[in-house]
């Protein structure tokens, strides 16, 4: 190989420059020439003015080094705000661990069971009624803003909370009059769907067109099903009443809440900053254009009017020169390009959305899914809202008057009787194990859908190139996958958890637990595995079906319907439980209601207990739980298998 001293002769020897490949050096400029004139050394040594080549190549590298620096800062923001988006869910599901202090609302502020249903119920109707607008401005606004917004609600809700249950309730002087607990769950509830929907909304968009779509939305609606466990937990264990005796106590409620609101602001406010989307702009560029040629938007105004576009957007090598007027107009008329062309994304962001919600709301299906989701969840809600008290009707009165209602816990703890916070967390860990499981198994399982395939219309490009491959005689039957593998549907999975969850309520309708609470967990871990297989299955359905560009709104408009259910199921079980108690207190023996007054002090509870033990408080109220899941099954065969159902469609779910 020559040297390169002989390159430099070659290249003098002729007269004209010559750039060896060796006079490229790493760290250096890119084709620097050698300069032949006398002062040839003192160039080297100095200043070299580049070359155009040298320039062009160097500004090509640049460029793919911007490129990989831009990705890889996509990439770690993506996780980020999964990261933390596992962490608001890890806090906002703290409603869940109502059943803790639930029962102290009875026997501190001597609130009736009717009255504690109350509480729970109206957390409940905040969390779901406006959970449509969390999702809007989830869609919107980005996922931010909704997590902010999370946080001041829990704080404020749980701060008022704490000092109406110090104030000690009931009739005492100084007490908050039941009104103001009532008040104070409203913006808790309004927090736990607000924070909730903001983490699952920036899993679904960041993740939800990959190939495991699935886990990573079944991972945050899971860790929302476990905050209940650990925040129990934290209740129970560390922030207790010391007994007399010094032993460990009930739940400290007033430092309990003070806990929840602080903490959960603080994380509301992290998740301001940390929960973004990634690559929104390009899949609604994707969607829009998918839509354009779907064939169901043939009148849509939005692409009718002439759409300006921006030409480009170089920039101006001015050096050390003053611009002339035409430059500056220039510029002044690119950025008011570049405006135009912001404003035009936005509008073209709105117009999408608007108009994804128009064909979800018109698609008969979605009613079935949401109808059935309903009869599923407000059966799930009554039970953790009320675990509490029905563990207390499994055991018997005590039997000394001393000892009373006000210490039944403590006393009966002792003898081995199995407590709420130990529910709760049984609950919590077999939902979030359902959640997992069944987003990691549909994942694998489930059969490959097109991302696009609800916006498929019958004059579609898709579906018209599809139909000349197809022979006449299979256009009458709905596709089928060919991939080969074995593939479960994801209804499959969601009606065998469900049917799963039957179970753990007829055990408790059939009443073979009652003075057996040692055997409660299979109830509470049947109740939880549906519970929360239907919450991971139900919002992964909807992103597979309809998209994951108006996540939020969907599946808020999904989450709403239960609302209404599980107001019923809590009136329900609060009436049957009371009434139960009332029978007992008048002394009344009908069914199992009475089997706790064979004690001798029967007749010495006043009239005003409110407390109830036997079956008959819970057993008519679980029949007709059971009878509602199986409805919910039944709903959403039909809308995967029934006319116009999912199936008939080729909508692979």
């Amino acid at each position: 190989m020559p040297s390169r001293s002989g390159s430099r002769r070659r290249s003098n020897d002729s007269g004209t420059p010559h750039i060896d490949k060796l006079d490229y050096h790493p760290g250096g400029r890119l084709l620097q020439p050698h300069h032949h004139d006398a002062n040839h050394t003192a160039t080297s040594s100095g200043h070299q003015s580049p070359s155009y080549a040298g320039s062009f190549f160097e500004e090509i590298a640049e460029g793919i080094a911007t490129q990989q620096r831009q990705r890889v800062s996509k990439e770690v923001l993506r996780y980020v705000a999964f990261a933390w988006a596992i962490i608001n869910c890890l806090g906002a599901g703290s409603i869940t661990a109502y059943s803790l202090y639930a029962p102290l609302f009875q026997k501190r502020l001597h609130y009736t069971q009717l009255q504690v249903n109350g509480v729970s119920i109206t957390a409940e109707l905040a969390m779901y009624l406006p959970v449509p607008l969390w999702g809007m401005l989830c869609d919107r606004l980005g996922p931010g803003i909704p997590s902010l917004v999370a946080g001041i609600f829990f704080g404020v809700g749980y701060i008022l909370a704490a000092f109406a249950y110090a104030s000690g309730g009931g009739d005492g002087d100084g007490a908050w009059p039941y009104w103001i607990m009532v008040v104070a769950f409203i913006p808790i509830g309004f927090g736990t769907s607000c924070m909730y929907l903001s983490a699952v909304t920036t899993c679904a968009k960041n993740f939800g067109r990959g190939k495991y779509k699935g886990l990573a939305l079944a991972l945050p609606i899971a860790c929302f099903g476990l905050s209940g466990m650990w925040e129990s937990q934290i209740g129970s264990n560390l922030l207790y009443e010391r007994r007399p005796d010094g032993g460990k106590g009930d739940v400290d409620v007033y430092r309990f809440f003070l806990f929840l609101g602080c903490l959960l602001l603080g994380t509301g406010v992290v998740g301001f900053f940390a929960l973004r989307i990634v690559g929104e702009e390009e899949l609604i560029d994707e969607a829009v254009e998918e839509l354009e040629q779907s064939g169901l938007l043939a009148d849509s105004s939005f692409f009718q009017p002439q759409r300006s576009q921006p030409t480009g957007y170089g920039t101006v090598a001015t050096g050390d020169r003053r611009l002339s007027v035409e430059e500056v107009h220039d510029l002044h008329q690119k950025a008011s390009e570049h405006k135009a062309w912001l404003a035009e994304q936005e509008r073209k962001k709105t117009w999408l959305l608007n108009e994804e919600t128009r064909l979800f709301l018109g698609d008969h299906t979605m009613w079935w899914l949401a109808a059935g989701f309903s009869f599923v969840t407000g059966p799930g809600e009554a039970f953790i809202n009320n675990l509490g008290t029905i563990i207390g009707t499994l055991y018997p009165p005590p039997t000394s008057s001393s000892s009373g209602w006000e210490t039944a816990s403590d006393v009966d703890v002792g003898a081995g009787m199995t407590t709420a916070a130990t529910h709760v967390s049984i609950v919590a860990i077999t939902s979030t194990l359902a959640r997992i499981l069944t987003g990691t198994l549909t994942d694998l399982l489930a059969p490959t859908s097109s991302p696009h395939q609800h916006r498929r219309g019958p004059g579609s490009l898709a579906n018209s190139t599809a139909s000349l491959l197809e022979q006449p005689s299979d256009l009458q039957h709905p596709p089928t996958s060919t991939s080969g593998r074995l593939e479960v549907s994801r209804l499959t999975f969601l009606i065998t958890f469900t049917l799963l969850m039957s179970a753990g309520q007829l055990l408790l309708a059939t009443g073979v637990l009652q003075g057996r609470g040692g055997l409660f967990w299979l109830v509470s871990a049947s109740i939880g595995a549906g519970y929360g297989a239907a919450f991971s299955l139900v919002p992964i359905i909807i992103s597979v079906v309809w998209g994951v560009e108006n996540f939020g709104t969907n599946w808020g408009i999904v989450a709403t319907v239960p609302a209404a259910r599980a107001t019923i199921w809590g009136l329900v079980y609060g009436g049957a439980y009371q009434w139960a108690a009332n029978r007992r207190v008048t002394g009344s023996a009908f069914g199992l209601g009475a089997l706790g007054m064979t004690s001798g002090d029967g007749g010495k509870h006043r009239a005003e207990d409110v407390l109830c033990y036997g079956a008959m408080c819970y057993a008519p109220t679980f029949w007709a739980m059971a009878a509602s899941v199986w409805v919910a099954c039944g709903l959403w065969l039909w809308a995967w298998r029934g006319p116009g159902g999912w199936y008939r469609r080729g909508i692979l779910v």
